[in-house]
């Protein structure tokens, strides 16, 4: 199989369509880039789509770094960019005209009810992966004292000041490289 030269345009522009259809993340594009790169252009082989996205999804980091590893594979830097650049323009372009437009609307009646119907549900998302992060540490005798202290600190931190949610992971972060956790 000869693989075509990429063309960079086409590949940022497909991305940049399934940007559109990546509802639930761009992992659910994938048959549609599989189609597209190796059955269309020809530009990867079916080993290295799989390999490509195998080895994104070992790494870590977020879900999307696969479509990095495609473009990469396609046509290096340069095909990195393009696949990421087309990938989370329209996502990211969205994002911030809604909060633009909810932040330049937040006293409106709709806002401020989205608002209120979505804190239960962040709050209980919230909840869930705390629960799921701190769980086996719980069941270890040994961690249970320092990882019940460290949830207790972090509620009050959350509730009676305006710390910062990252310096807070950060600092957990910091401490269970040290060894206290």
């Amino acid at each position: 199989m000869t693989a075509a030269q990429p063309d960079l345009w086409a590949l940022f522009f497909h991305f940049l369509t399934l940007s559109l259809l990546s509802i639930g993340g761009a992992i659910t594009t994938a048959p549609e880039m599989h189609r597209y790169l190796v059955g269309e252009q020809h530009w990867l082989s079916d080993t290295q789509f799989t390999a490509s996205i195998a080895l994104a999804q070992a790494a870590p980091g977020p879900n999307v770094l696969f479509v990095a590893v495609l473009g990469w594979n396609v046509a290096g830097l340069s095909g990195a960019l393009a696949a990421m650049a087309g990938i989370m323009l329209p996502s990211t372009t969205l994002v911030l005209a809604a909060t633009r437009w909810a932040r330049n609307n937040r006293d409106s009646i709709g806002v401020r009810a989205f608002t209120a119907g979505m804190a239960p549900l962040t709050l209980g998302l919230l909840l869930s992966t705390g629960w799921l992060l701190a769980e086996p540490f719980l069941r270890a005798p040994e961690h249970l004292p320092t990882t019940l202290v460290l949830i207790a600190a972090t509620l009050v931190l959350t509730l009676r000041t305006q710390i910062s949610l990252v310096w807070m992971v950060l600092a957990g972060g910091l401490l269970g490289a040290l060894g206290w956790v």
